[in-house]
């Protein structure tokens, strides 16, 4: 078994200190967690909103033209 790098020591202290204390309470660390988000530009968000959009569409089309031909092909058969 290997003892950890004095790297490796650096990343655990600052991580244990990065964590919030239950004395700051859930508010304040949700807080501090939400300032770190990287938010997506306007432009960026509208195109992926649009990509969703189309693939959503495209997959319930898909899903309703499968489910009309086997509704006939069972009329067919049956």
């Amino acid at each position: 078994m290997t003892s950890p790098t004095s790297e490796e020591t650096t990343d655990l202290s600052e991580s244990a200190e990065a964590e919030p204390t239950r004395k700051s309470g859930f508010l304040p660390a949700t807080y501090e967690e939400l300032k770190l988000v990287v938010w997506p530009s306007r432009q960026q968000l509208f195109s992926e909103s649009i990509a969703v959009i189309l693939m959503v569409s495209l997959s319930a089309a898909v899903i309703a033209a499968v489910s009309r031909f086997y509704s006939w092909a069972s009329s067919q058969i049956f």
